[in-house]
């Protein structure tokens, strides 16, 4: 007699564990990291490259016209004393206190010009990936596919919306660091190999620690500040049946030409300007990363010249966004974007 022996281990009845929801949106922003891998990362790193490039290419023309104007013996310090080589360390050693903290401030506004390629790639990249995040899935006909998974319209909207708003910075940041960090080395080898001394005159007086950190002290104003354009194209995305890159542009700069036309702002007591500067630019332009010095009160900032730049582009100047109505309006109008662009995902699935 054959008996059937059951199993009674805890083991063998326990169901099988559902994911937990923030597992399901890490494995969601890392799809979305794989799948757009080549803007996200590296189309920054590339702009970086081409900046560093670039460098190396101005400062070999800038080594032959040196070298030509001292072989003409037209090169010259203070009118009448004449370097034998360009020797920066001479150069520099008549420099007092003040004309070496503004080669500082120099330095660190050259630095930041030259980590700048990757953002204005980033720029680029966060706006199309918007654009066609929910509409390109729809139109490949992917979204049946993914439909058929346990995963909420809510979690795939906001991980594509968490990719552009905080991985592709985080991304682009680091692609500008590794830039920055490319340049100074480039600016060493160049000072060394003219008799100075790269820690003094490049890593002592300029401020690479101070860029860095104002780098690192944008990505949560930029997640911010960028929500409006992040919404609209979003909705865009999940509602046109086809060109939403034309529906994204025309609606807006529509809205502002007819604004302006029939001057309704001055209902409210103000100019068509803050129109387009308040409603246009923040749907458009928002993914710019510094797009928000638009709206810095530069009066309230003491300093001059070079210094008034550093000052500017300080952590200082960029948290003080976080204190303005503007940043805080635009976020909710773009976070309210994204919930409409939820529940299109939700009714909506193929393209036309």
């Amino acid at each position: 007699m054959n008996a059937v022996i059951e199993s009674t281990s805890p083991a063998a009845r326990a169901p099988a564990a559902t994911p937990h929801p923030t597992h399901k949106f890490k494995l969601l922003l890392r799809r979305e990291f794989w799948e757009h891998k080549g803007g996200f990362l590296w189309a920054p790193l590339v702009a970086g490259g081409i900046s560093l490039l670039l460098t190396i290419m101005a400062i070999v023309v800038g080594e032959v016209a040196a070298r030509r104007a001292l072989a003409d013996g037209k090169f010259q310090v203070d009118g009448d004393v004449r370097i034998n080589g360009l020797d920066i360390g001479a150069l520099t050693s008549k420099l007092d206190a003040r004309q070496l903290h503004d080669l500082g401030n120099g330095l660190d506004i050259s630095m930041l010009m030259s980590s700048g390629w990757p953002f204005i790639v980033l720029a680029f990249v966060v706006f199309f990936y918007c654009l066609g995040a929910l509409y390109d899935e729809r139109k490949d006909r992917s979204v049946l596919f993914w439909k058929s998974l346990p995963l909420s319209d809510a979690q795939t909207v906001l991980s594509k919306a968490a990719s552009a708003l905080l991985v592709a910075p985080a991304l682009a940041v680091a692609a500008g660091l590794a830039t920055m960090l490319g340049f100074l080395l480039v600016i060493s080898v160049v000072v060394a190999l003219h008799g100075g001394n790269p820690l003094t005159l490049v890593w002592g007086t300029g401020n690479p620690f101070a860029m860095a950190s104002n780098l690192l002290a944008g990505i949560p104003v930029y997640a911010l500040w960028a929500l409006p354009t992040a919404g609209w194209l979003l909705l865009c995305s999940a509602w046109a049946k086809s060109k939403p890159f034309l529906w994204a542009i025309m609606l807006p700069v529509f809205s502002g030409i007819f604004v302006s036309w029939f001057d309704l702002m001055n209902v409210f007591n103000l100019e068509s300007g803050w129109f387009w500067k308040n409603v246009v630019a923040r749907l458009l332009v928002s993914v710019v990363p510094g797009s928000w010095m638009g709206h810095v009160d530069l009066d309230r900032l003491s300093a001059d010249g070079a210094d008034r730049v550093t000052q500017v582009i300080s952590p200082a100047t960029t948290w003080s966004m976080l204190a303005t109505p503007e940043l805080w309006i635009g976020a909710a109008a773009g976070a309210a974007m994204i919930f409409a662009a939820i529940q299109l995902r939700r009714r909506r699935e193929l393209a036309d």
